[in-house]
């Protein structure tokens, strides 16, 4: 039986907020030839706020006239009637409401059966249901009855809708020496209108502890009160992971641990529809720290000039035998080192490590690298260079400028 031939009918409507309407504004300085007409007639605009005429911000609500898009994490709405087009009195009138994605299908409402459906009455049903997934959704809407003859009637309607990507996020990361995970990660707006940024978190895995770098150290947002996205602007947010103590001391499980956690946004539009959307996991990649990893623990920050330093250094055994090193120091240009070179050190066993003291003097004013280090496995004859173990800036002492000065 066609739909047109059934005693009920079917209106699918979507449920929107409004806009703040704006007017155009057209004004001119007051020396040229029209004068102040037309600030005059942009004053007169009712649309306008006395005072910000020429700011284009309106004070009426406009209804939608064109269909709005939905986006991926945004409530869909909408508002399903039923409603009667004969004299005559149906019987037990069903809506069921089913959404119809491109993995699942996602029941809304099953409305429980009207007993009795008299000429002008309507079922009515209100549907909200947050969108998960882009690409096209179908609602499927099921309407059920018995005519006045006790036949049991039924027909479906479908309606498409269109779900898109709201925010790009890109991400970067940066493997810091010290085992720490720096996360930058770029938000920015796609949709067709300004977006506040409300949220932007990130859930990191049991691995990690989390330091957002996106506050002041009294708390507030270095982006101010409010983060406000025009459309296809970008937003910055950065983010420290220290790893876990525990996972620290194992240099195999620090380098297989790439998974960093999730983000977390959410967002308002319009006249403050909210929006919230998760991303995958995010996924680094993980450090090669191979066989032997020397790491600086302590290093001064300013040194003397040609007065004696000293730094230390964890030394980690990341393979499966116990590896026997000899530690060679070479001189480099500004720094000399105090110490013997081609010193024979104990026996380092697997998943162990040990701490160095290391003591150089430096020889030029200025930044200077600390480097020259190398390590020899006495088994593989392989040899393990460190040329940028760290820097320091070196400083001439406060007497002896004093004593060039006079």
């Amino acid at each position: 039986m066609e739909p047109e031939e059934h005693l009920v009918s079917l209106k699918v409507m979507r449920l929107t907020k409004p806009t703040l309407t704006s007017s155009l504004p057209v004004t001119c300085d007051s020396k040229d030839l029209p004068g102040n007409l037309l600030n005059e007639t942009l004053q007169k605009d009712p649309t306008t706020v006395l005072g910000t005429e020429t700011l284009s911000i309106g004070q009426f609500l406009l209804l939608p006239q064109n269909p709005v898009n939905i986006y991926l994490g945004e409530t869909f709405s909408s508002y399903i009637c039923v409603y009667s087009e004969t004299q005559q009195i149906v019987s037990n009138v069903g809506v069921k409401i089913d959404l119809q994605t491109t993995s699942q299908r996602v029941a809304l409402a099953v409305n429980p059966p009207t007993p009795s459906l008299h000429p002008d009455e309507t079922v009515n049903v209100v549907i909200h249901h947050e969108v998960k997934e882009i690409g096209t959704h179908i609602l499927v809407c099921e309407v059920t009855y018995q005519t006045p003859s006790c036949v049991p009637m039924a027909f479906r309607k479908f309606f498409k809708i269109q779900v898109l990507k709201p925010l790009d996020v890109k991400t970067k990361f940066y493997n810091a020496e010290n085992d720490d995970v720096y996360l930058e990660a770029q938000v920015q707006n796609i949709t067709s209108g300004p977006i506040c940024l409300e949220k932007v978190a990130l859930d990191a895995s049991n691995l990690f502890n989390v330091t957002s770098l996106n506050v002041t150290p009294s708390g507030k947002s270095v982006f101010g009160k409010t983060t406000l996205l025009q459309p296809q602007a970008t937003c910055q947010f950065l983010y420290c992971l220290t790893p876990d103590p525990k996972l620290s001391s194992d240099l195999k499980s620090l380098s297989g641990a790439t998974n960093i956690g999730k983000l977390d946004i959410v967002w308002r539009s319009n006249l403050g529809e909210k929006g919230r959307l998760q991303t995958s996991q995010l996924q680094r990649m993980g450090p090669d720290y191979g066989d032997i990893r020397l790491s600086v623990v302590e290093l001064p920050n300013f040194v003397i000039l040609e007065k004696p330093f000293t730094f230390k250094c964890k030394l980690a055994n990341n393979s499966e035998r116990t590896i026997d090193l000899v530690l060679f120091l070479e001189d480099r240009e500004g720094m000399t080192w105090c110490g013997i070179s081609g010193k024979q050190l104990e026996p380092l066993a697997p998943r162990t490590s040990q701490e160095l003291e290391f003591k150089a003097i430096p020889l030029l004013p200025g930044l200077r690298l600390v480097s020259g280090v190398k390590l020899l496995d006495t088994f593989l004859k392989r040899t393990y260079p460190y040329e940028e173990l760290g820097q320091v800036f070196v400083i001439v002492n406060d007497a002896d400028v004093v004593t060039k000065s006079m």
